[in-house]
C-alpha cells in the first residue's frame, strides 16, 4: 500500500490522497438503466424473465415465489449456520427495537397542544444483491427494522436463483412476498410494479452502480429511498501502540467487499506504517477474494499524521462509511468525531461484527454522504406526523397574533379563516 506522509503534501495532494474511487454511473449506465426501467414499466413479469436469463444466466417461470418453494431453500441451510444467523437475528432486534419512539406532547401556548406521532411506511421493498456475495446479513438488517416499525407489506428482491440464506432469513423475519429479481430491473419493478411484483413507497438496499443509478431515477419519479450508496469503505484510526495484524485484517475485510471498495489507514507512527503494509501482503495471499482486494488496494492508502488529533481531522475530511478506533483509549476519541456511518472502538470491535451481529446496522452512507446521512435505523421505516389542537379559549388568545402575521405576508386568506373564527366568538 501506498505510504502518504499528510503534512509534506500540499493541499491538492492532501485532497487527491482522500480522493475515492469514481463511481462508474456514467452517462451510458444512465442510458442502459433508462431502457431496462421501461422495459419494466411496458413488459412487466415478461421484461423481469428476459434479464433473469441475460444478466443471471437463470431461467425462472415465475417472479413471486411461493411460500413452499421458500420453505424447500431455506431446508437447505446448515444448522449451524441456522444457529449462528438466529444470535445475530436477536442482537439486530434487540438494537431496533430500543429505536422506537414516543409521542411528544407539548402545550407550546394556554390552550394549543401540538403532538408529534409516528406512522410506519405501509409498502416498503428491501433490495438484497445476489452477484459477488449472497448478502443475507443485508436481508436481516433490512427486515429486522421493517418488521418491527410495523409495515404493513414487506417485500424482498433478490436476483435468481435465490440463495437458501436470503429465504431463511426472509421466513424468519416474516417477510410477506420474496421475488427472484435483481439489478436495475428489481429496483424499476419495485417502484412501479409489474404483474406479479407489488409496488412499494420505499426501496431500501445496496447494488452496483446499475442498482444505485435505477434507486437514483425512480426517486426522481416519486418513489422513496433509502440513501444513494457508493462503493463501500473504510478507515482506521491507529496510534504507535496498535496491533499491526489486526489493522491489516481490517483493510482487507473492507477491500474484499469490490474492486471499487477503499481501505485508508490513519497512523502516527511510521515503524506501524510499514508493519501493517507488511502485514497486509502476507495476509492477501491467503485470502479467497485475493485478485477483487488486490485491485481495491491500488486506490487504498496508510497516511502518516503528526498526531492523533491530525489523525481525527483527517478522518472528518473524509467521513468514512466505517470507522475503526485502534488507540490506547479508542472511547475518549469519541467526542471529536463528528462524520462517520458507524465506529468501532477498540482492537477487538472489527467492521466484522457490526456486518454481521453486534446489532447496528450495516446499511450505512459513503462516499463522504456520512456528513449529512445517518446509518439506516427504524425511524428510516418510518414517518412523523405533526398534530395541533385548540381549545375554544386558546384559538381566542393566539388567533389575533396569527391575525397580525398573517397580514405581514398579505396572505388575506390565511388571516380570514382566523378573523371569522374570532367573531364568532365573540
Amino acid at each position: 500500500m501506498q505510504i502518504l506522509d499528510f503534512e509534506k503534501l500540499n493541499k491538492n495532494e492532501q485532497e487527491l490522497a482522500l480522493k475515492r474511487p469514481a463511481i462508474s454511473a456514467n452517462a451510458q449506465v444512465k442510458t442502459i438503466v433508462e431502457d431496462i426501467v421501461e422495459d419494466i414499466k411496458t413488459n412487466g413479469d415478461e421484461a423481469l424473465k428476459q434479464m433473469a436469463l441475460k444478466f443471471d444466466k437463470a431461467k425462472i417461470n415465475s417472479i413471486k415465489l411461493s411460500d413452499k418453494e421458500l420453505e424447500n431453500l431455506a431446508e437447505q441451510v446448515e444448522d449451524e449456520l441456522k444457529q449462528a444467523i438466529k444470535i445475530a437475528y436477536d442482537n439486530i432486534y434487540k438494537f431496533h427495537k430500543a429505536q422506537e419512539s414516543k409521542t411528544i406532547e407539548v402545550q407550546t401556548f394556554e390552550g394549543v397542544t401540538c403532538k408529534v406521532i409516528t406512522r410506519a411506511i405501509e409498502n416498503v421493498g428491501l433490495y438484497i444483491p445476489g452477484g459477488l456475495a449472497p448478502l443475507f446479513s443485508t436481508a436481516l438488517m433490512l427486515a429486522i427494522p421493517a418488521k418491527i416499525a410495523k409495515c404493513k407489506f414487506i417485500a424482498l428482491a433478490s436476483p435468481p436463483p435465490l440463495h437458501p440464506a436470503i429465504a431463511y432469513v426472509a421466513r424468519l423475519c416474516g417477510v410477506d412476498e420474496v421475488y427472484q429479481m435483481g439489478g436495475a430491473g428489481a429496483i424499476a419493478a419495485l417502484a412501479y410494479g409489474t404483474q406479479s411484483v407489488k409496488k412499494v413507497d420505499k426501496i431500501f438496499g445496496p447494488g452496483n452502480a446499475f442498482v444505485t443509478e435505477a434507486k437514483k431515477q425512480v426517486n426522481n419519479h416519486g418513489v422513496a429511498i433509502d440513501m444513494q450508496a457508493g462503493p463501500s469503505e473504510v478507515l482506521v484510526l491507529a496510534d504507535e501502540y496498535a496491533n499491526a495484524k489486526f489493522i491489516a485484517s481490517d483493510l482487507l475485510s473492507q477491500a474484499e467487499h469490490g474492486t471499487d471498495s477503499q481501505a485508508i489507514l490513519v497512523c502516527t507512527d511510521e515503524k506501524l506504517a510499514k508493519e501493517v503494509d507488511s502485514e497486509v501482503a502476507l495476509q492477501l495471499e491467503k485470502l479467497s477474494r485475493k485478485e477483487i482486494a488486490t485491485k481495491s488496494l491500488e486506490h487504498s492508502k496508510i497516511i502518516l499524521a503528526k498526531d492523533i488529533k491530525h489523525a481525527i481531522s483527517i478522518s472528518n475530511d473524509y467521513a468514512p462509511e466505517h470507522l475503526i478506533i485502534h488507540t490506547q483509549n479508542p472511547s475518549s476519541l469519541l467526542e471529536d468525531i463528528m462524520h462517520a456511518g458507524s465506529v468501532f472502538l477498540g482492537e477487538y470491535s472489527p467492521e466484522s461484527m457490526g456486518d454481521y451481529a453486534s446489532g447496528t446496522n450495516h446499511v450505512l452512507p459513503t462516499y463522504g454522504f456520512a456528513r449529512s446521512y445517518s446509518s439506516l435505523g427504524l425511524a428510516d421505516f418510518m414517518k412523523r406526523m405533526s398534530v395541533q389542537e385548540l381549545s375554544k379559549e386558546g384559538f381566542k388568545k393566539l388567533g389575533p397574533i396569527v391575525e397580525v402575521l398573517a397580514a405581514a405576508e398579505g396572505l388575506d386568506g390565511h388571516k380570514n379563516a382566523v378573523s371569522l373564527r374570532l367573531e364568532s366568538l365573540k
